[in-house]
């Protein structure tokens, strides 16, 4: 069997599970590039100079989520618990005798060959 295929014997469910995990938690990730880096308020802060380097790194300072948007992060971790879990507990793995790590890491990359 190609590295990142299924088990031809793979049931779609877990696929499909794996699949709206994978989107769920792109979303996720989108909407928390919005945000600001700290949840809380916190002072920003400038590193010390590197040698050999004249660069500096630093943030500035952060203003902390909003009730809007903290309620808005709980939510959507919320949303990723759901498929995480069901890709995890799905009764497809107790159908397995052996190789369930096999089985469990050709379902997680199975997407990669579609996007080639």
């Amino acid at each position: 069997m190609p590295k990142n295929t299924p088990a031809p014997d793979s049931p779609q469910d877990p696929l499909d599970a794996q699949a709206a995990l994978y989107q769920t938690r792109a979303a996720y990730e989108e909407y928390a590039k919005t945000l600001p880096w700290s949840a809380e308020p916190m002072p920003g802060w400038e590193g010390d100079k590197q040698l050999h380097s004249s660069y500096r790194s630093h943030k500035e300072d952060s203003p902390g989520y909003t009730e809007e948007q903290a309620t808005e992060v709980r939510c959507r971790q919320d949303e990723l618990r759901r498929p995480s879990a069901e890709v995890m507990t799905h009764p497809y793995w107790s159908t397995l005798s052996e190789d369930v790590v096999a089985a469990r890491m050709a379902v997680k990359h199975a997407h990669e060959s579609a996007e080639v």
